[in-house]
């Protein structure tokens, strides 16, 4: 820990202070809640890699997406 992060907590701990239990329960809880909301993005953000599965290459893949477009000639009036 850098004698940065030691300032913050000490900071913030003398703000904690001057709350009540029940205040500090509560806090308790919503940093609880979001350490298990920060761990388990990490876990879906690593599941994604090699989700799409083609036995094409990435050529034909290509040339399929530039085949499927669609445009549209419209003149735009002013």
């Amino acid at each position: 820990m850098t004698i940065t992060d030691k300032n913050i907590l000490e900071s913030y701990s003398n703000l904690f202070e001057g709350l009540s239990f029940d205040n500090k329960i509560e806090l308790i809880e919503r940093l609880t809640k979001s350490l298990k909301a920060n761990k388990s993005k990490g876990v879906g953000f690593y599941k994604s890699f090699g989700a799409f599965a083609s036995e094409k290459s990435a050529e034909e893949i290509v040339s399929e997406i530039k085949s499927s477009r669609k445009f549209k000639n419209t003149d735009i009036k002013f």
